[in-house]
């Protein structure tokens, strides 16, 4: 066991919205001395590299009002009550690009802010999409871009994708097609 770990005193929650909360911690530190810890409580959310029959990436483009920006990334969203990360990955796949898969498969979990955040996002591979229908939130505004693998790569390493999930599901899906070969 690892000498290393915090230990919850006390939690109070700061804030409460529509989907996280804010909490500020009392913690007693592997030191034996007492600190804070302030972070977000998230529920989770799934991430989804979906796969076109040509081998294209579906990306999309949006405006995220925190960082003032558009960018390009893959699609993703929160983990409703109650739901299962492939539920949700299914549910974002359909309502963010208008298409089903056929195969939808567990890559990896990955942690995009752990020094401020428990948010856990379930990164899912899709294959095998079948077109239905686009259902996007009322607020959400999405732009579609199939990319292959190459210019996504090229995207990233000229810092136009800088989106830490898309980053991540990029590489992986790279891993795996020269895991193929």
């Amino acid at each position: 066991m690892s000498d290393l770990k915090e230990t919850k005193i006390n939690s109070k929650v700061v804030y409460k919205g529509d989907f996280f909360d804010v909490r500020k911690d009392n913690v007693l530190l592997p030191n034996g001395k007492k600190g804070n810890r302030e972070w977000i409580n998230h529920p989770g959310a799934s991430v989804v590299i979906p796969v076109f029959p040509d081998g294209k990436i579906a990306l999309i483009r949006q405006f995220r009002y925190a960082a003032g920006s558009e960018f390009i990334e893959l699609p993703a969203g929160k983990l409703d009550q109650g739901e299962s990360p492939l539920e949700c990955a299914k549910r974002e796949l359909e309502e963010e690009i208008g298409y089903k898969s056929n195969k939808i498969e567990f890559i990896a979990n990955i942690y995009p802010a752990i020094g401020f955040a428990n948010e856990k996002m379930n990164l899912f591979l899709a294959t095998d999409l079948v077109q239905t229908k686009q259902n996007k939130d009322a607020d959400e505004f999405i732009n579609l871009i199939p990319t292959n693998l190459e210019e996504a790569l090229e995207l990233v390493w000229s810092n136009k994708i800088t989106d830490v999930k898309t980053i991540i599901g990029i590489l992986w899906f790279q891993k795996i097609n020269n895991n193929d070969k």
